[in-house]
Order: structure tokens, then C-alpha cells, then sequence
């Protein structure tokens, strides 16, 4: 009898933990093919590893917590950020040598163009839907309050005795800028005294400006913070440089020169990167989100002109035009200036020579 009722007992506890099993079995089938349960399910955090220019640093202090409510309120998702903030050509060497930024916010297209061309990016990552540039600014001249030394234009930087600052283009993207800048206004000058651009005229130009450097730093920013410790009288930087550090209270005097060269910096996804992650498509909607109208406008506080039509138009009384504003394509395109100037027998490096 005991040996009947113990078998009873056992088949009775096998016939309920099949019944518990075909039950779990039919809810788990029921919330697979119910959209609405499974859009409730949280998707996870993602993280999104940025690799950016030193000078967007201040600004992505409120962009990058703004994208995360934005998405966590699109999709549900927590973003969790990893930042490095470096020189650009720093920057852009890092990713080449294995930092895993999902996305690449760097000072010129020339820094992209070298992650590309170690394939880390779409060679055609210019056509992206958004455009290739997230912000823009000019090369301008700073010096301190009052503008003492009164300094007008580039050729008052050849004086004697006059200080200049700015970082060094082999780790900067910013200095490519200012050297790119010089150089370019030295075309501008000969093209209006003899009707022709002078490359020698304005390597001699060139040459004469960064016989007065004090200093030359890693990074716009390092120069920004040598300026700031009293190093120099007039720096060479970006115009949104200024305008936040005079936002925050800081006593410079911008000077416009009459030609400069208009800064585009861009913005991309690394593909390799994120396809290795998972994370396209939050890398792809942070720069889409990086041309809004929410972001443009931090930007835009913190100096930048826009690339965003509306934003443009609202803060076009910001802006000075410069009377002879040039782009890169002025001086060939970026693979001719990184032949001409920065090659190891381009025109710079025949300037820090002395040839």
C-alpha cells in the first residue's frame, strides 16, 4: 500500500511540473507575438564611445545630456557615454591605433580621411544624409582687453616685439587651421598687388608671423590655457575660442582680419566600430541629433557658427563676416595643403627650418 501511494505521489508531481512547463511555454509564445508587450520589455543600456577635438569639450557638457533624454524618451534606452577629448591629429591617431570610438567629432575632414584611409570609415562618409559638418568658426586674433599693442590685421603679427601663440600642426587640427589661415591671407595680399596668388610671397608671409611664436602647443586648448596664464600678446585661434572664454567673463578683444579662412568641423560614425558594437544606430542618431536645432544652438553659445539654416538665421547678428573670407578649397583642397604645407617638405616644415 505504501509503495502504491509513493508512486501515486511521484506520477501526481511529474503530471504537474508538465502542466507548469506547457503553461510557461504558452506565455512566453503570447508575449513574443505581442507588440505591445514587447515594446515595454527595456532594451538595455548602450554605450556610446565619443572620440572628439578638445575644443567641443564645454559644449557637449550639456549636448550629451541632452541626446540621452531625448533617445531614452525615443526608444526607451539609456545612453551611457564614454568620452576622450584630445588634440585632433591626436585624436585621430588613437583611433587608428585601436581606441574604439563609435563616433569621430574631429577639427578637419583631413583627420577623417586618415581613419578612413586605415578603414576604419566609409571612404564616402561625406554623404552622409546629414552632411559631413557639425559646426563652423573662422580663424580671428586675440589679445588682451583693450587691445594694446593694437593689433588690426595678420601683418601687425610680424612686428617686432609682438608675442604670438598658437598650437603646433603636427598634433593639432586647430593649428592646421591658423597655419592654413596665414598662409592663405599672404595668397590673398599678393593676388591684390600683382593679380596672381605668390605661394612664395606668402611662405615668406608665413615665415614672418612664426618668427614672433612664443609658444606652441599640443592643442587649440592648451593654447587657450597658456594665453590665459599671461604666455604671449595676440593668439592665433578659433573665434568660438573666444567668444566662450568672454562669455565666461574673460577680458579678450576679438580681432577680425580682413581675409581668414572658414573652419568646417566634421562629424562621423566609425563603421567598424560600431558595427563591432551593436551601437549604429544610436552613433547615427547622435549625429543627426548634432545638426537640431536644440544642439546648434548650445553650439552657438559656445561660440560656433551653425551649420543648421534656422539656427543660422537666428544668430546671424552674432557673426562679423570677414570682407575676404576664404574656404580650403581656396588653397586646393585638403589632399593639396597636406601636400603642399605639411608634407616633410612642405612649406611649414620649410618654415620651422628656416629654408
Amino acid at each position: 500500500m505504501n509503495a502504491i501511494q509513493t508512486t501515486s505521489r511521484r506520477l501526481l508531481a511529474l503530471l504537474l511540473a508538465i502542466s507548469l512547463l506547457l503553461v510557461a511555454a504558452g506565455c512566453g509564445e503570447a508575449q513574443g507575438n505581442d507588440p505591445a508587450v514587447e515594446s515595454s520589455v527595456p532594451n538595455g543600456d548602450v554605450t556610446l564611445v565619443i572620440g572628439a577635438y578638445s575644443i567641443v569639450k564645454d559644449a557637449f557638457a550639456e549636448i550629451l545630456p541632452q541626446f540621452q533624454a531625448y533617445w531614452l524618451q525615443q526608444t526607451g534606452q539609456k545612453v551611457v557615454f564614454q568620452e576622450s577629448y584630445e588634440a585632433s591629429g591626436t585624436q585621430a591617431r588613437a583611433i587608428i591605433g585601436g581606441f574604439n570610438a563609435d563616433v569621430a567629432v574631429l577639427a578637419m575632414e583631413g583627420d577623417v580621411n586618415k581613419i578612413a584611409d586605415a578603414g576604419l570609415i566609409d571612404p564616402n562618409w561625406k554623404e552622409q544624409a546629414d552632411g559631413e559638418f557639425v559646426t563652423k568658426s573662422i580663424v580671428v586674433l586675440g589679445t588682451r582687453e583693450g587691445n594694446p599693442l593694437n593689433i588690426q590685421d595678420w601683418s601687425d603679427l610680424t612686428r617686432s616685439g609682438v608675442k604670438v601663440v598658437y598650437p603646433n600642426p603636427k598634433t593639432s587640427g586647430g593649428a592646421q587651421w591658423d597655419i592654413n589661415a596665414i598662409y592663405g591671407a599672404g595668397l590673398k595680399q599678393s593676388e591684390e598687388e600683382t593679380g596672381a596668388k605668390d605661394p612664395a610671397f606668402a611662405k615668406n608671409f608665413l615665415k614672418a608671423v612664426h618668427a614672433n611664436v612664443e609658444s606652441l602647443d599640443k592643442s587649440g586648448r592648451a593654447s587657450m590655457a597658456a594665453f590665459e596664464y599671461g604666455v604671449g600678446d595676440v593668439i592665433v585661434t578659433y573665434e568660438n575660442e573666444l567668444l566662450a572664454r568672454i562669455k565666461q567673463g574673460k577680458d579678450y578683444h576679438i580681432v577680425v582680419p580682413k581675409s581668414t579662412i572658414l573652419i568646417e568641423n566634421p562629424a562621423t560614425v566609425v563603421d567598424k566600430n560600431v558595427d563591432k558594437h551593436g551601437s549604429r544606430e544610436v552613433a547615427e542618431a547622435f549625429i543627426h541629433y548634432l545638426h537640431s536645432d536644440e544642439a546648434q544652438r548650445v553650439l552657438v553659445d559656445y561660440g560656433f557658427r551653425p551649420v543648421n539654416e534656422t539656427v543660422a538665421k537666428e544668430s546671424a547678428s552674432k557673426y562679423i563676416v570677414p570682407e575676404q573670407l576664404f574656404d580650403i578649397s581656396y588653397l586646393g583642397g585638403w589632399p593639396e595643403v597636406k601636400q603642399t604645407l605639411y608634407s616633410k617638405k612642405g612649406i611649414w616644415y620649410q618654415v620651422l627650418a628656416g629654408i
